[in-house]
């Protein structure tokens, strides 16, 4: 069989199996990782014969995606702010509107030292350290499985030298301060998990979905402590659910914090708080 019937054998699976919408993409990115080539090759290679023992493998990863499995998780892989990040069933899967994060940091001017709680995969410690050569990032997480990610994506992606990983509560053990303070924490209230989808709710760790209760354990935390650790001027942005702007924003006017505003993502839904040390 050839790539090219291969593919199109894959497509209509996925499309006759409920997913017609990302049918096409998804078998694309599938056969690649089967054949274990980059996606953009398979259409130069489209005459290429594909072997009985690939498309046995390839065929295993659709049955996979018709159970709802995400394609990044089966191909442990996600791309973000245009890098190509790692991922495990240890962290969470980076979601586009996150990005939102790092273009607001970007709008600032560079800083010499950065903090991301509660890191996962890295993705915003390493990202903004690719952006800023000049810059250096701590990266916490409680969960040591997740910083072997983080780190094994910081040497990927060549900043591990400048990027600190440390096994920690929020702020706990941290010392000095931050020009910039970023994070995405879990914030889905308790009665929400249930409703999420499930590729959401069965693949991603429990732990970087919710804190419990109310959803907002993780600003109160944060709020708590933030204004000990920040530099004179240094700014902070978490991500939020689109029902939280108001209630973190008067966290951190409560707090101390200066300049609070809510930001909202590409479809206009609030997306991140940002606030900075007077």
């Amino acid at each position: 069989m050839r790539l090219t019937q291969a593919l199109g054998k894959g497509t209509g699976l996925l499309g006759f199996g409920g997913m017609p919408k990302q049918s096409g993409r998804d078998s694309r990115a599938l056969l690649a990782h089967a054949l274990g080539m980059p996606a953009d090759q398979l259409i130069p290679n489209a005459d290429r014969e594909v072997t009985d023992e690939e498309m046995a493998r390839y065929e295993a990863l659709l049955h996979r995606r018709l159970d709802h499995e995400p394609v990044s998780r089966i191909i442990g892989r996600r791309m973000f702010w245009g890098r190509n990040f790692r991922i495990t069933p240890h962290v969470l899967d980076p979601r586009p509107e996150t990005e939102i994060i790092v273009a607001e940091a970007l709008r600032g001017s560079t800083p010499g030292r950065i903090l991301d709680l509660g890191t996962g995969s890295g993705i915003l410690a390493i990202t903004l350290a690719a952006e800023w050569p000049e810059a250096r990032a701590v990266a916490s997480d409680v969960s040591p499985e997740a910083l072997v990610v983080a780190q094994s994506n910081a040497e990927d992606l060549g900043v591990h030298e400048r990027v600190e990983l440390v096994e920690a509560d929020w702020f706990a053990g941290m010392t000095g301060s931050f020009d910039l303070i970023v994070s995405n924490p879990p914030y889905i209230a308790a009665d929400e998990m249930a409703r999420l989808d499930p590729e959401v709710r069965e693949h991603d760790p429990a732990m970087a979905l919710t804190p419990g209760g109310d959803g907002l354990d993780a600003y109160r935390a944060i709020a708590a402590d933030a204004l000990g650790h920040l530099a004179p001027g240094g700014r902070i942005l978490v991500e939020i659910g689109p029902t939280q702007g108001a209630a973190v924003a008067e966290m951190f006017v409560a707090a101390g914090l200066a300049d609070v505003a809510v930001r909202p993502d590409m479809d206009g839904r609030d997306r991140v708080v940002r606030a900075r040390r007077p």
